[in-house]
C-alpha cells in the first residue's frame, strides 16, 4: 500500500466503510493521510493529537472531526492512552447522488463549511453523541446480518447522520484549532507552504525562516504533522493541482507548472502516487 494514501473499492456496490469503535496506538496508526472519500471520525475515548489541514486538536472524548476528501490528516495517539474511536469513509458522490430533486439539499455542506473555514471539529450535546452512536451501532447491525436491502439501510443511516451535522453547524459549534503548544514558527511555515506552491519551497529556505537548524525544523515537522516536508509538499501540490482540473480548462502541462513542477514526468509519477490514478482520469471522475 502507498504510505501516503488509504485505498478503498471505488466500484464496489456500497462505498461506505465503517469502522466502529477501533483502538489506536502508536504501533497500531496507520500511515496513511490522504484519500478521496470523506471521512466522519467520532472519539469515544483516549487522547492524542489531530493534524488536518494545517490545524491542530487535541482529540477528546466526544469529539466529532469531518474530514473533507483530498484532506491531509494525521492521528498521533497519546502513547499512555490510545484513541478509541469509530469512523466512517464513504464516497461524497454515493451519497449525494439520492438527493438529487431533493429540494437541492446538500448532504455534504458541513464538509465544504469545514474546509472553507478550516475548522474541522464539530461539537455535540449528549444527546447527540449518544444517537450518533446509536445509528453507528445500527449500521455496523445491518453490515453484519446482510438482510434484504441492506446498502439501501446503511446509506440512509449515514445521510441522517449528514442531516444531523448540517443542521447543528451553526456559528460557535464548529471548533478551530488548538494550537498554542505548537510552535509559532510551525503555523508559519505552513502557511508559506500554502501560499508558495508554484514556486521552489527549500527546507532550508524554510529552516530559515524559522529561525531553526534544518535537521531541528525536519524532525520537528514530522513530530507534530506525521509527515515529511517533502511528502507534505508534494502531496499539497497535488491537491492542488486536482482542483485545477476540476475547476479549469487549462492544460496538464500549465497546471503541472502552476503546482511547483518543473517536469510533466515528474507530474505524472508524483499525481499517481498520490493521486492513485493519472490526471486525465482524475479530470472525468469530477
Amino acid at each position: 500500500m502507498d504510505p501516503m494514501r488509504k485505498q478503498f473499492a471505488s466500484d464496489a456496490a456500497l462505498p461506505i466503510e465503517l469502522a466502529l469503535r477501533n483502538t489506536k496506538n502508536l504501533q497500531a496508526e496507520l500511515p496513511d493521510h490522504l484519500h478521496d472519500w470523506h471521512e466522519i471520525i467520532y472519539v469515544h475515548g483516549g487522547a492524542g493529537s489531530f493534524f488536518i489541514n494545517q490545524s491542530f486538536y487535541e482529540m477528546q472524548a466526544g469529539d466529532l472531526y469531518l474530514i473533507p476528501g483530498n484532506t491531509i490528516h494525521k492521528t498521533l495517539p497519546h502513547p499512555d492512552a490510545p484513541i478509541t474511536s469509530s469512523v466512517v469513509f464513504f464516497s461524497g458522490q454515493y451519497v449525494q447522488a439520492s438527493a438529487i430533486g431533493m429540494d437541492s439539499f446538500s448532504f455534504l455542506q458541513c464538509f465544504d463549511t469545514a474546509r472553507t473555514n478550516r475548522s474541522y471539529r464539530l461539537e455535540l450535546l449528549p444527546a447527540e453523541r449518544a444517537r450518533l452512536e446509536g445509528i453507528f451501532d445500527d449500521m455496523q447491525a445491518e453490515i453484519a446480518a446482510k438482510q434484504p436491502g441492506f446498502r439501501q439501510a446503511i446509506l440512509l443511516l449515514l445521510q441522517t447522520i449528514l442531516l444531523h451535522m448540517n443542521r447543528n453547524i451553526n456559528p460557535g459549534v464548529m471548533n478551530q484549532a488548538h494550537s498554542d503548544s505548537r510552535p509559532v514558527w510551525l503555523q508559519n511555515a505552513l502557511h508559506e507552504i500554502d501560499r508558495r506552491l508554484a514556486d521552489t519551497i527549500s527546507l532550508t529556505s524554510l529552516a530559515a525562516l524559522a529561525s531553526v537548524s534544518p535537521s531541528y525544523f525536519s524532525r520537528m515537522f514530522k513530530q507534530y504533522t506525521g509527515l515529511g516536508v517533502t511528502e507534505y509538499i508534494i502531496a499539497k501540490r497535488i491537491m492542488h493541482a486536482k482542483e485545477l482540473l476540476a475547476e479549469s480548462d487549462r492544460t496538464v502541462a500549465e497546471i503541472a507548472a502552476s503546482c511547483g513542477f518543473e517536469s510533466l514526468p515528474h507530474f505524472y509519477r508524483m499525481f499517481k502516487k498520490f493521486a492513485g490514478g493519472t490526471p486525465a482520469r482524475s479530470k472525468r471522475e469530477q
